[in-house]
């Protein structure tokens, strides 16, 4: 064959490729729970710039917190016939309705981040998310280990009935269970906001005269922890030092403040996860398949030590 084939033959399979690349385009409706905290918004930016990487039109709605606000856009993408939906359900509650509307219009949905409690677990395709109650149970392990399982403690919650504040406690207190001398002493929720942290960290200073007796503080994000952090400095006291502090998410500002000695430790939960999420739910538009209910994103433990 002459090399001028030769070249025919690679531009013509170039072009079949794109062709075959361009037949495919999808469109993907992704419902955001909202922009709390640092790790949300760094999460919605990752799925808006990995969509772009992989020729994805994503149609993107923000909740800004309120359920009724996602599922006013799941029943908008519905009615634009996306070939797909993906949800970060804000509550874990209320969704059976609207999933069995996307069921009918027969648009895949999965959920992302966080869970559903629905009765009909085929109302969605899959979960592809960290493991909640794991991160708790890291958080655990590593606050017995360095309090030698003696410690009152003080906890944060994050939004009341969302997956990661009810899964994170569950994991948390399974391991705390096991010590009869640490226990949970005060617990309240900062709605994972470093406002809502602080305030809360506040009223707990007050309520046991400057955290008196207090051996840590779990808070289920590290926004609530930075904001227990501002909290306790302003009452003289030296978090990490005076209390021990251990939270979840690892985002920027906490990598600092373990720098700084301002914090002992923080598990990581991956805002860079449309590589995982995207190709799930493009293979399954190209071929439906039965999928495991969920699929675990890795979490790791990050302490000031290993900095």
């Amino acid at each position: 064959m002459s090399k001028l084939k030769w070249a025919g033959a690679s531009v013509a399979g170039a072009l079949m490729m794109f062709a075959g690349t361009s037949a495919f385009a999808v469109t993907i409706g992704f419902s955001q729970v909202g922009d709390e905290g640092d790790w949300r918004p760094a999460f919605s930016k990752d799925m808006q710039e990995e969509a772009k990487k992989q020729g994805i039109d994503l149609k993107f709605a923000d909740a800004q917190g309120k359920q009724e606000e996602q599922l006013k856009a799941v029943r908008a993408f519905i009615a634009q016939r996306v070939d797909a939906i993906i949800i970060a359900p804000v509550v874990v509650t209320g969704w059976d309705q609207v999933l069995k509307e996307a069921q009918r219009a027969k648009i895949p949905v999965f959920l992302a981040d966080r869970d559903v409690d629905v009765t009909d677990k085929s109302l969605f395709v899959a979960r592809i998310s960290a493991d909640f109650n794991l991160e708790g149970k890291l958080a655990g392990a590593w606050l017995a280990a360095a309090s030698k399982g003696t410690c009152d403690i003080v906890e944060l919650q994050g939004t009341v009935g969302s997956a990661p504040a009810i899964e994170r406690k569950k994991g948390f207190e399974a391991v705390v269970s096991q010590f009869p001398n640490m226990k949970i002493v005060r617990s309240q929720s900062g709605d994972f906001t470093t406002e809502g942290g602080k305030k809360v960290m506040e009223a707990f200073i007050k309520a046991t005269n400057n955290l008196k007796g207090i051996c840590a503080t779990f808070a289920h994000n590290d926004n609530m922890q930075l904001g227990a952090i501002q909290a306790m400095k302003e009452a003289g006291l030296k978090p990490s030092q005076d209390v021990l502090m251990v939270s979840v998410d690892y985002v920027p500002a906490m990598k600092k403040a373990l720098a700084a000695g301002e914090a002992n430790a923080s598990v990581e939960l991956r805002s860079a996860i449309g590589k995982y999420i995207y190709p799930v739910v493009t293979d399954y538009l190209k071929n439906p398949k039965e999928l495991p209910k969920w699929i675990v994103i890795p979490s790791d433990l990050h302490t000031a030590q290993g900095m």
